[in-house]
């Protein structure tokens, strides 16, 4: 996710400051300023600036805090390698700190280049280390869109056994993809088909996050819940609930889109845990 990204509040409430530009495509956080506002303002899918940004808290940014903005020519595939554009001060060593890999993978990786004479501007790829974690990838969702967390965070604790039974998001629907992976190894998230104005339906008690639009997912809901989970509903028309919003297990949160690709009404849908995504058939009932 997909799916799915998540949407988080800064230290104060106000968002009607500018986004300040710094060179290299950082910008400083200002009050009121969220990931998700930062990511529409950018016109960059919300899932790549967190990729691109894999030690920020979305929950905790500060005002001053710096995120760095991923521009058109950067890309966060399922498993990597990351495509990354060199900016002023950069080396292997601080590039692979960042994206919790190695200056040696990094290295190898782009072997038709001296490490010691890296240009402003010039593109490079970035293998991840280890095995990878994913999350919808707002770039290519609607195609069957593949994803990835930032390899350093940790995996969220089992989920609790309480966390069983929700109902599904819609009262009348057809998995037409479910959770896991293609024939290429790339991690898909769930796919429900259903008919003309149907509405997503909140699967558990929990507050919005994110109501509004991206790009190639049409307009999207995440709403977060106890013990750590959220649920993401993407390709939606028509919004029935706002940023901020709580919401109680069966609320309408929006009005599910009509796919060109598909000639079909579909609903991404994507569980995760501590932003982790999980198969949705470990709770629905």
């Amino acid at each position: 996710m997909l799916l799915l990204l998540l949407a988080g509040c800064a230290a104060s409430p106000s968002g009607t400051q500018r986004l300040q530009t710094i060179a290299g495509d950082w910008v400083t956080i200002q009050r009121g300023d969220t990931l998700g506002r930062i990511a529409a303002r950018a016109n960059v899918p919300l899932v790549r600036l967190q990729r691109f940004n894999p030690g920020v808290d979305a929950r905790r940014l500060a005002v001053g805090q710096r995120i760095l903005v991923p521009s058109t020519h950067e890309r966060a595939p399922s498993g990597g390698p990351y495509r990354y554009q060199i900016r002023p001060g950069d080396t292997y060593s601080s590039i692979a700190r960042r994206f919790g890999t190695t200056p040696g993978r990094v290295q190898a990786a782009n072997r038709q280049l001296n490490p010691t004479q890296l240009k402003v501007g010039q593109l490079i790829q970035v293998p991840l280390n280890g095995s990878s974690r994913v999350v919808a990838n707002a770039s290519n969702s609607r195609s069957g869109g593949s994803s990835q967390h930032a390899p350093s965070r940790p995996a969220p604790a089992p989920l609790p056994d309480k966390v069983r039974g929700w109902p599904w998001p819609l009262d009348d629907y057809r998995v037409v993809r479910q959770f896991g992976t293609d024939s290429r190894g790339t991690l898909q998230p769930m796919l429900l088909a259903t008919s003309s104005g149907q509405q997503a339906k909140a699967v558990a008690d929990g507050e919005v996050r994110f109501a509004s639009s991206m790009r190639q997912l049409g307009k999207v809901v995440i709403v977060h819940h106890a013990d750590n989970l959220q649920s993401v509903y993407a390709l939606c028309d028509r919004l029935s609930v706002a940023n901020g919003d709580g919401v109680k297990r069966g609320t309408p949160l929006c009005e599910v889109g009509y796919s060109n690709a598909s000639e079909r009404y579909d609903l991404l849908f994507d569980l995760r845990h501590g932003g982790k995504p999980i198969d949705p058939r470990q709770v629905l009932r």
